[in-house]
This record gives C-alpha cells, sequence and structure tokens, in this order.
C-alpha cells in the first residue's frame, strides 16, 4: 500500500491534483501492476485530508531521535569507569596478603 501512498505524495509535491487515473500512471511508470480498488479507496480518503496540514504537523515528522553522544566523550566515560575499577581490584590483592 505504501507505493500508492508515495504516488499521491509525489503527485502532491509537483502540484498536480491527485485523480484515480493519476495515481494509476503514476503506479504504473514504476512498473508495478495498480490495485484499481486501492486506488479508489485511497483518493477518496484523500480528498477530505489537507495534505500540505498534516505534513506540517509535528506528528508526521515523528519522535526527535536524541543527540548521538561524540565518540570522544563515550571513550572518556569508559577510562573513568576502567579507573575507578582498578583501586577496588588492587586493594581485593593486597588483602589477600593480610589474610
Amino acid at each position: 500500500m505504501s507505493e500508492y501512498i508515495h504516488a499521491a505524495l509525489l503527485l502532491h509535491s509537483a502540484k498536480q491534483q491527485i485523480t484515480e487515473e493519476k495515481v494509476k500512471a503514476v503506479i504504473k511508470a514504476a512498473g508495478i501492476e495498480p490495485d484499481e480498488a486501492r486506488i479508489k479507496v485511497l483518493v477518496s480518503s484523500l480528498s477530505k485530508i489537507n495534505i500540505d496540514e498534516v505534513l506540517s504537523s509535528p506528528l508526521a515528522i515523528g519522535p526527535v531521535a536524541p543527540a548521538a553522544v561524540p565518540a570522544q566523550q563515550v571513550a572518556a566515560e569508559k577510562k573513568e569507569e576502567k579507573k575507578e575499577e582498578k583501586p577496588a581490584e588492587e586493594m581485593a590483592g593486597l588483602g589477600a596478603l593480610f589474610e
């Protein structure tokens, strides 16, 4: 079904009216055998929607991914963890001498 939606978005982007014939032509141009029923349902559904409004809404963009942590920061955090682990390990080794 996504190919039909993509065809409609392509027509919308080209400022073309989204009609059954035009969606069918785009689908055929992509080398896909069009399903008349799907095209009819899509065109009918889109006639009730303001596509520009939907595309500009925050929900159309989707959730924002958190910023990536720089590799240097990750490496520095790992070094700090290793430094904290060594004294505990060294103390355990020294403690064994006095048992």
